[in-house]
């Protein structure tokens, strides 16, 4: 008897346990159900519509965010630069290309939460799009990284895990129409501090 309950709340426990790591495991993951990925940036198009899968509506519950709905935005995050590796604090990278048609758009690097880095500094980590320079192409050039650099400059600092976050405001990407084309500006690592 005693030991059909020890093996009742052992099974219990590893049920509860696996099933409470795989919603985890889902609600953290930036590729999943409902995801779109242009080179290493993703975003889920659908999050702020009623077509949402349920992962997303309790990804967004989770973080308190106002998601966007389908003709208003799309943001996307990247977490890997163009190598595969993932973004650190303490490495510096340039972020280069051309962006899609969009109204407005903002960049900004994020912790695990997501929300801007905190940097000590009167300095955001964060640019838009009406005050980078640009190529006579259109394209932008970002440096990353935590010391000054000419040109446009997105300023990081601490060390540990990093995402930048791109959303475009605005814009005819959102519409399932307008993904087929899409290019996203490469992340590339320039070094790091190591």
């Amino acid at each position: 008897m005693l030991k059909n309950a020890i093996l009742t709340l052992l099974s219990l426990a590893i049920a509860i346990g696996l099933g409470g790591y795989s919603v985890w495991y889902a609600l953290n993951a930036q590729d999943g159900v409902g995801a779109i990925r242009i080179g290493q940036w993703t975003a889920f198009p659908e999050v702020g519509t009623l077509n949402a899968d349920p992962y997303s509506k309790a990804r967004v519950a989770r973080e308190g965010v106002l998601a966007l709905g389908q003709a208003e935005g799309l943001a996307f995050v990247a977490e890997r630069d163009d190598a595969g590796e993932p973004l650190k604090r303490e490495c510096t990278y340039t972020i280069e290309g051309g962006y899609p048609t969009a109204r407005f758009w903002t960049l900004y690097a994020a912790d695990q939460s997501l929300g801007v880095i905190d940097t000590g500094k009167p300095r955001q980590s964060a640019l838009q799009s009406y005050e980078v320079l640009r190529r006579p192409d259109n394209s932008v050039v970002i440096s990353v990284g935590s010391q000054p650099s000419p040109g446009n400059w997105l300023l990081t600092g601490g060390s540990g895990k990093m995402y930048f976050v791109l959303t475009f405001y605005d814009t005819p990407i959102a519409s399932s129409t307008g993904l087929s084309d899409v290019t996203l500006p490469r992340i590339l690592k320039a070094g790091c501090n190591a």
